[in-house]
């Protein structure tokens, strides 16, 4: 009898291989020679090449995306009937020359008299077979009560506004001016700015494409409304006053409303619908269909090149699009319980060139259709790898949970210093760059250490797994442990966006689709070079060819959303303080530090992945640290200022007369220094040096806000204001039947133009307003 040859174990030594005293079949000794070839390590300048590639593709990116702009025209090159930035930009200086025009100025007055006299040449220089109609409004007065937002419980009473409206139509079409489009803006400005970006430029660009329009409009089917309002500022009382007081505001069909936010760069579409009509138009036509305007100040020198150009094209194109159609939302655009009767529209760009733009409803499909497949996918790879299978999964989850906490946490640790270090807390305002030493760096130190921990963790469990495996030699188990590691990691990320695709989709969120971008195209990837079968195929290396595919669609769709969206949050930190001195100093750089860490985690998971086999780990580490540590140098040595002219902190400068009493029968008048951008205002007042005194000993309420840092000073004070022109509250009766008291109270606002009102809503159960004009 024949005794049968014991199994032996799989040598990675293959002289040894050769000289046991066992034989091997062929397929045996074939599968231990793959074994062998597959290494678990790879090249740290590897994984550091694609890191560069990847942050250098997300900035090119963002360039094309948000930065690159067209070159501006001259009316030569633009022609009769196209858009010039060159003759827009002589209607920016025109009203910018005029300084701060506030409601109620005389330069708003100003700047009212030269939009109409353009508005008038417009007319006597239109086509002969296009009407242009030019109405100087003057508003009655008004009320606006805000129920929702963060003004809630506000009433807004205006009177006195003027708007300008130019309406355009085919002359020889009667029946266009039951349908128009409005393309709206307004022309006054906050008192301490002349208005270039907000909304100057706004203005400039309405008057040039109501020039090339006039030109266009004889073959229209709808009319063009471009209202010049006043009061926005003031609460949007301007497009109020134009809906509910003028004529042709029933014939209103589509509004288009041109607002700026901040000083240049591309125009873009931040809200839209209900109805998809306009954007589905817009994105038809549109030459440049990208792009947001940010920074945080408003001059004409800082109005970027090719800005006005980029907006004006496309609103152009836009408007002969719509004004030509005959299909201006014919149809109720709400059913009976004043909900949206059709399907509202998912639109994002790509690179500032082509629009992407499709219903809700295929947005739902798409999203429910993933969502249901991955949920099966991941459902049979668990049953088929059992509780291994499923364990694994909770820990290379835990990874992820690991990589948010410790990202988080180190770059809001920053923000917690910056404010013990610097002379103001957020000393990147205008150096937004700083920010990526500040708190990416930090960021990507801790998503590093979580996700290794949740590494350590999971190659831990995943070692008891393979010793129970006695054919594998040692070296050959701790290769394919950390290979399988690396993939349960690399799928972990497939989970992350999962989850948030669940999330946006049940809510409702339109942006859900930068989650589906995210997931689907690596788990192809990963799908179609890497997925494994069967549990019975040893893993392999991740290929860099599934990174790279896997990335490349979702760098290309939001990783310039991504970069845009920091800087957007940097110039609302500017405003951030709305009650100076009530919010922590250090909450405005947590906000951002938070969001450039999520941001990390998010769009970093996948590469991570492949960094705990590789040599880079302690290259990354001392890069991040060395920059991040060079970061605080600058900020600490304050080689960088926080502000410069052209980003400047916001700061309220105002005079007050005090009428309470609180320092003697007589009024008294001081100034007060404020600021709603974080910080203290010391170095201003070394500048200044006109007697303040800062501090918060004393909080002073202005209604609309109150200031509980700032500074005070009474030098000089008793100029520029006269008791006779205080306004008075004077009781006219007050009665009380036993049931009810009922007060009446006379305002005389003498000369003031905008004046607030408190009502305490605890003591007084109701109240109305009855307006009595006399004329001075």
């Amino acid at each position: 009898m024949r005794k049968r040859p014991q199994s032996s174990s799989i040598s990675a030594d293959t002289s040894a291989s050769q000289s046991s005293d066992t034989p091997k079949t062929d397929e045996e000794a074939k599968f231990n020679n793959n074994v062998q070839i597959k290494s678990a390590t790879r090249s740290g300048f590897v994984w550091l090449t694609l890191f560069v590639v990847i942050v250098y593709s997300s900035w090119t990116v963002h360039y094309y995306q948000f930065e690159s702009l067209p070159v501006p025209l001259t009316a030569v090159q633009a022609g009769k009937r196209g858009f010039s930035e060159v003759e827009a930009m002589k209607h920016v200086k025109g009203l910018t020359e005029l300084g701060p025009h506030p409601v109620g100025s005389d330069a708003l007055d100003l700047a009212l008299q030269y939009v109409l006299a353009a508005s008038e040449t417009i007319k006597k220089t239109a086509h002969w077979e296009v009407d242009v109609e030019v109405d100087f409004f003057h508003v009655n007065s008004g009320v606006i009560r805000l129920l929702t937002g963060l003004f809630v419980g506000r009433t807004i009473v205006y009177s006195d506004l003027n708007h300008i409206i130019l309406r355009i139509l085919p002359k020889y079409v009667p029946e266009a001016g039951e349908n128009a489009i409005l393309v709206s803006s307004h022309i006054d400005t906050v008192f301490s700015t002349e208005g270039a970006g907000d909304c100057s430029s706004c203005v400039a660009v309405m008057l040039e494409l109501a020039r090339g329009i006039s030109q266009w409009a004889h073959g229209f089917k709808n009319a063009v409304i471009f209202l010049f309002n006043t009061g926005e500022e003031e609460g949007l009382t301007g497009a109020h006053s134009f809906i509910t007081q003028h004529p042709w505001s029933s014939t209103i069909r589509m509004a288009i409303d041109l607002e700026a936010m901040g000083i240049g760069g591309k125009s873009s579409i931040f809200q839209a619908g209900p109805h998809p009509l306009a954007v589905e138009n817009f994105a038809a036509v549109a030459k440049y269909p990208s792009g947001l305007i940010i920074a945080q100040n408003d001059k004409l020198e800082l109005l970027k090149s090719g800005s006005l150009q980029h907006l004006g094209e496309n609103m152009l194109s836009f408007l002969l699009q719509i004004a030509s159609s005959s299909h201006l939302l014919k149809a109720k655009t709400m059913d009976g319980g004043g909900k949206p009767n059709h399907d509202t529209a998912v639109f994002f760009d790509i690179l500032g060139q082509y629009m992407v733009v499709y219903h809700v409803r295929l947005a739902n499909m798409l999203q429910y259709s993933v969502i249901v497949q991955s949920l099966l996918i991941w459902t049979t790879s668990l049953l088929m790898g059992g509780y291994t299978a499923a364990v694994s999964l909770f820990f290379s989850c835990l990874s992820i949970i690991l990589m948010w906490i410790f990202s988080i946490s180190f770059s809001a640790v920053v923000a917690f210093i910056l404010p013990l270090i610097s002379s103001s807390p957020v000393p990147y305002i205008a150096s937004p760059w700083l920010m990526v030493g500040l708190f990416a760096a930090p960021a990507c130190l801790g998503a590093l250490t979580g996700q290794h921990l949740g590494y350590l963790v999971l190659q831990r469990y995943i070692s008891n797994i393979y010793a129970k495996r006695k054919q594998l030699s040692p070296v050959i188990q701790a290769d394919l442990i950390k290979l399988e590691t690396e993939r349960w990691l690399f799928k972990a990320g497939f989970v992350q966006w999962l989850v948030l695709l669940i999330i946006g989709t049940y809510y409702k969120i339109g942006s859900s689709y930068v989650a589906l971008v995210w997931l689907v195209p690596p788990a192809f990837a990963y799908g179609l070079l890497e997925a494994t079968l069967t549990p019975v195929r040893l893993p392999r290396p991740l290929k860099l060819a599934t990174l790279l595919m896997g990335l490349a669609i979702p760098i290309l769709v939001s990783a310039g959303i991504f970069i845009r969206f920091a800087n957007v949050i940097i110039g609302l930190i500017v405003r951030f303080d709305r009650n100076p001195g009530d919010t922590p100093e250090w909450l405005a750089s947590v906000v951002l530090s938070i969001f450039i860490a999520v941001v990390i985690c998010l769009t970093l998971v996948y590469l991570l992945s492949y960094i705990h086999l590789s040599g880079a780990k302690t290259s990354v580490v001392l890069s991040t640290c060395i920059l991040f540590v060079l970061s605080l140098a600058v900020v600490f040595s304050g080689i960088i200022p926080p502000f410069t002219e052209d980003f400047a902190r916001a700061v309220n400068v105002v005079h007050v007369v005090d009428t309470t009493g609180r320092f003697g029968e007589k009024p008294i008048s001081f100034v007060s220094l404020s600021s709603i951008t974080p910080g203290k205002l010391t170095k201003e007042i070394d500048q200044v040096r006109e007697g303040f005194v800062c501090g918060r000993h004393k909080v002073i309420d202005f209604v609309t806000f109150s200031v509980k840092y700032g500074c005070l000073t009474f030098d000089e004070t008793e100029g520029g204001w006269n008791e006779s022109d205080i306004p008075m509250l004077d009781v006219v009766y007050d009665t009380n039947n036993g049931v009810r008291r009922i007060t009446q109270v006379a305002i005389d606002t003498k000369r003031s133009i905008r004046w607030f009102l408190a009502i305490n809503t605890e003591e007084i159960d109701d109240f109305m307003f009855k307006e009595r004009i006399q004329w001075r």
